[in-house]
């Protein structure tokens, strides 16, 4: 009999697809979120909407349904030490607010095995990197003291690869999937953390969902890998992809910062795979460069992170800056990577001075 754990994820926006797919074992599952979206969620559980291949429309996971149990609460009413592992599932920025800061603090300092599924890795996950001066990233961070308590040994890092957005028209309690693929994570340091994460990916590859004419199986899988690079395979996506979007005219879709010069794509997408593997990752640890382009080809909206800046945010996750920074320990450079870079930072001071 696998045995009941009791998990804590600190965001409750992405942080839902991976509730609703733990939800369907017996675990014990709390969302740290805002006190109006956490009163919703106590009454009406979530709903997680995703594409199936081969079925007409989206399957709706409705978590009151599931044999797990889901609450959600205000960072303040978490005690960490109650539970086996925490999920952090916010956008990087977030982790300094007061509340959220204090809550991870204790996290830390309850040495919980701790799963990022940022975009951002932590920096006490760049810490097992070996040959890497995180130290010299810390000013890639909107507050890197926040990860000052961490010791590496309990922190891991899952890829977010699968795509998902709140739909406007619906309550914060909704999540749609927009592209259904796997969560990547790295194993921990320490055996006993890895084989909680071993037996989450057994149960979540396990389940079938009854749609009320069948059973079917449900994509979003959790994969647990051995190499800690793994998760770096976003970084190419991102780069190519993602901060793209962000022009001097405006915000344009991933598919089309992908597609609209697809040379310029593949060569920068390529830049960065160089990179991940001057830091150790093996070429089967990363995706090619196709792959990505293919999947691009379904992502119709500008990247969160394109939309947050011109939207007027003051902070964003800056992976751009930090691949930027790693990139200049291994004495490389891209000029691509450079634009991109002053593109974002030129947007953020301005949305900065308005704020002011």
């Amino acid at each position: 009999m696998s045995k009941p754990y009791k998990i804590l994820i600190m965001g409750a926006s992405y942080g839902s697809l991976l509730a609703a797919k733990v939800l369907f074992a017996r675990h014990t599952l709390k969302l740290v979120c805002l006190p109006a979206e956490a009163e919703l969620i106590n009454k009406e559980g979530i709903r997680v909407r995703m594409p199936v291949k081969g079925r007409e429309g989206l399957v709706e996971i409705d978590s009151r349904k599931l044999p797990g149990k889901l609450s959600a609460d205000g960072p303040a009413a978490i005690n960490p030490s109650e539970y086996d592992l925490v999920a952090l599932a916010m956008q990087e920025p977030q982790y300094r607010l007061p509340g959220v800061r204090e809550l991870l603090d204790a996290v830390a300092k309850a040495k919980v095995p701790c799963m990022s599924i940022m975009n951002m890795p932590p920096l006490p996950y760049l810490k097992r990197i070996s040959g890497l001066d995180a130290n010299a990233l810390r000013s890639c961070y909107t507050d890197a003291t926040v990860w000052d308590s961490f010791d590496p040994v309990c922190m891991t890092l899952c890829s977010p690869d699968p795509q998902a957005f709140r739909p406007p028209e619906e309550k914060v309690n909704v999540l749609q999937v927009r592209l259904p693929t796997n969560f990547k994570a790295a194993r921990f340091e320490s055996h006993t953390h890895t084989a909680i994460l071993r037996q989450l990916e057994s149960e979540i590859e396990a389940v079938r969902f009854d749609t009320g004419d069948g059973r079917i199986e449900l994509p979003v899988k959790l994969k647990v890998h051995e190499s800690i690079f793994v998760p770096l395979a976003k970084w190419p996506m991102l780069i190519a992809g993602n901060y793209r979007c962000v022009t001097k005219e405006g915000m344009r879709p991933i598919k089309e910062a992908v597609h609209t010069d697809i040379e310029a794509s593949r060569s920068v997408y390529d830049w960065v795979v160089k990179l991940c593997t001057s830091l150790g990752a093996s070429p089967k640890d990363l995706v090619p460069f196709e792959k990505y382009a293919n999947a691009a080809l379904s992502l119709g909206s500008p990247s969160s992170a394109a939309r947050a800046l011109f939207g007027g945010a003051p902070n964003i996750e800056r992976v751009d800056r930090l691949v930027k920074a790693v990139a200049a320990q291994k004495g490389m450079q891209s000029a691509v990577l450079d634009e991109v870079v002053a593109l974002v930072d030129a947007r953020l001071e301005a949305n900065r001075r308005a704020a002011a």
